[in-house]
């Protein structure tokens, strides 16, 4: 069976020698020290080892099973969700005011990813319920926040997202779902949803879906959509529990992965609901939940990379297999274990390098959440804005490769399913499609995120590269990484030159080179990460760490990363200047 240690020394290193999180001046980070993050992090990480881990096999395995229109999660789901609400684990970076502790979203990313590297399934149940408590904070009258949000950041009642209809997905102007207006004030609903994440299960009291839907009357497509707050069970004014709703499950999916996770057609026959923010404004208020949806995505496609990159590396330090070509390294042993082979160490430092690369630029992001929402800093808003697209879509897509190339160092056993590697890869790949497809997170950053605010976000982030460069380049030890990341800045810079001239003359230029360009942007982000953390290494280093070796690892590590993975940027580039003729080429009867 797989094993997962959560990399905890890593996270504190990027925390604190890298992002410095308790100098900065966001209210609450200054109580962020490295002894109350590192007790955080042993707990979460013990938790993830010691109680997700084991069951993540048995989620694999046994799946979820709907019973005279009961859901079954498997087996010792249940306890393991009631330990993790016991430790205040699902509220971790939410309001005291509704029951949470109200710690920086940095720490909720830190610990995210650790519960998501040792079970994704499970840890998605008390994911999408932030994701839609985080909504109706934001969205919510005092009402709705106090009725609502107390349970729902305890996990005593698990929340959802509704979007998807079984004739559109992306295309949520073509919904069909209608709200009825009520005399009361509710709003009747009815229509079918499909690949609702934990649309139900039996850890939980109550499920609260919130549905978009039209109200009869309204704008035509997107404009037309209002969101609404759906209870699996009723709650009266006093938060009392009552009849069953009209909502139930069709179906659960039968799916490649994330098996431990209820996928559900929910079936909404008159349900009661509640408006949540204005009418026909649904998609601003989902916006909310879909965004953070994203980011967590992003996170899962780190996550799986790293659990992944972990057992296939102990995998080539015992594997015995060949010998090596300068000499054996193993003479007492009939082969040398697979780590002496070059190619296998090039996969393991691609693994390695995406893995560790991935975590600061997701902590980094997280920082820039928490500088936009309790710093009230509209640029540091901007700027996760922008990045959101390329996070979600970069990591998830450098994600599920990375899990590919575990199980390749398996060889044979990676294909086997006792082994444990095909699971990683199955539970990843769907972060590249859900929450908005990867294609779609491209296009959004190409068609939207580059000309936002004028432009203004995009140029911030290139000043950022910029200042960076020219800070470090007179510094020892600093010229082997920043000419690299100045070089795939450049890149970068051209390409949008690119889109800024060429796709005003014909759009799908722009278009056609889109998915490129997130992944220039990504590689150009995680460049800077590492060029950051070899600082950070240098310097410790320079003032007499007790770890050398954690550091020069790191310092090795980041060469690779220049070296190896770097340079994609002008092949990135050089797709994208080919325009949209090469892509557009073949008539749709042709190919």
């Amino acid at each position: 069976m797989p094993s997962y240690t959560a990399p905890t020394k890593d996270a504190q290193f990027i925390l604190h020698d890298v992002l410095n999180i308790s100098g900065k001046e966001i209210p609450g980070f200054a109580d962020l020290d490295r002894d109350f993050t590192a007790a955080i992090l042993e707990e979460a990480g013990k938790i993830a080892a010691e109680v997700l881990t084991p069951l993540n096999a048995v989620g694999d395995q046994e799946g979820c099973r709907l019973e005279n229109g009961v859901v079954y999660t498997p087996t010792g789901f249940k306890a393991a969700f009631d330990q993790m609400k016991a430790g205040g684990w699902p509220g971790i970076d939410m309001p005291e005011e509704y029951g949470g502790q109200n710690m920086p979203y940095v720490i909720g990313t830190a610990v995210g990813e650790f519960f998501s590297a040792a079970n994704q399934a499970f840890m998605m149940y008390q994911g999408l319920t932030h994701g839609a408590a985080s909504a109706i904070l934001a969205h919510g009258t005092e009402a709705q926040k106090h009725k609502w949000l107390p349970k729902m950041v305890s996990c005593d009642w698990t929340g959802t997202m509704n979007l998807t209809e079984p004739h559109c997905g992306t295309d949520l102007g073509l919904m069909r779902t209608k709200a009825e207006p009520q005399d009361d004030g509710s709003y009747k609903i009815t229509g079918q949803k499909i690949f609702i994440s934990a649309g139900d299960h039996d850890m939980a009291e109550n499920v609260v879906h919130l549905v978009l839907a039209k109200i009869p009357g309204g704008p035509e497509g997107i404009k037309g959509v209002s969101l609404f707050i759906v209870p699996k069970l009723l709650v009266d004014d006093d938060g009392n529990l009552g009849a069953r709703n009209g909502v139930s499950v069709g179906k659960i999916e039968h799916k490649m992965g994330i098996h431990g996770n209820a996928t559900c057609v929910m079936n909404y026959d008159g349900a009661t609901g509640y408006l949540l923010g204005d009418m026909h404004k649904g998609m601003r208020a989902m916006f909310t939940m879909m965004n953070e949806a994203r980011l967590g995505v992003g996170m899962q496609g780190l996550a799986q990379a790293e659990v992944a990159f972990q057992n296939a590396l102990d995998y080539a330090k015992d594997r015995l297999q060949g010998r090596d070509v300068t000499g054996p390294k193993n003479p007492d042993g009939p082969a040398d274990p697979l780590i002496v082979h070059p190619d296998i160490r090039r996969n393991l430092m691609e693994q390695k390098s995406f893995a560790e690369g991935a975590r600061a630029f997701m902590l980094w992001g997280a920082t820039l959440i928490d500088q936009a929402h309790r710093a009230q800093d509209a640029d540091a808003d901007g700027l996760i804005s922008l990045m959101t697209p390329v996070i979600k879509g970069f990591l998830t897509d450098k994600g599920f490769d990375m899990t590919i190339q575990a199980q390749q160092v398996y060889g044979g056993h990676g294909y086997i399913e006792e082994w444990g590697m095909s699971q990683f890869a199955r539970d990843a790949r769907i972060a590249m499609i859900y929450e908005g497809a990867n294609g779609v997170q491209a296009l959004d950053l190409v068609g939207r995120k580059l000309a936002q605010d004028g432009g203004k976000h995009v140029m911030a982030f290139f000043d950022l590269v910029k200042t960076f460069c020219k800070e470090e380049a007179g510094t020892d030890g600093m010229a082997e990484f920043v000419g690299p990341v100045k070089n795939a800045s450049k890149d970068l810079q051209a390409a949008a030159m690119y889109f800024m001239q060429e796709g005003m003359k014909n759009p799908n230029n722009a278009l056609a080179g889109s998915y490129d360009f997130m992944h220039l942007f990504g590689h150009v982000c995680l460049g800077l990460m590492w060029a950051k953390m070899a600082k950070a290494s240098l310097d410790a280093l320079a003032s007499g760490t007790s770890d050398p070796k954690f550091h020069q690892t790191k310092l090795a590590t980041a060469r690779f990363y220049m070296s190896r993975q770097l340079p994609m940027t002008a092949t990135h580039l050089a797709r994208i200047q080919s325009g949209a003729e090469p892509v557009m080429a073949l008539e749709a009867a042709n190919f």
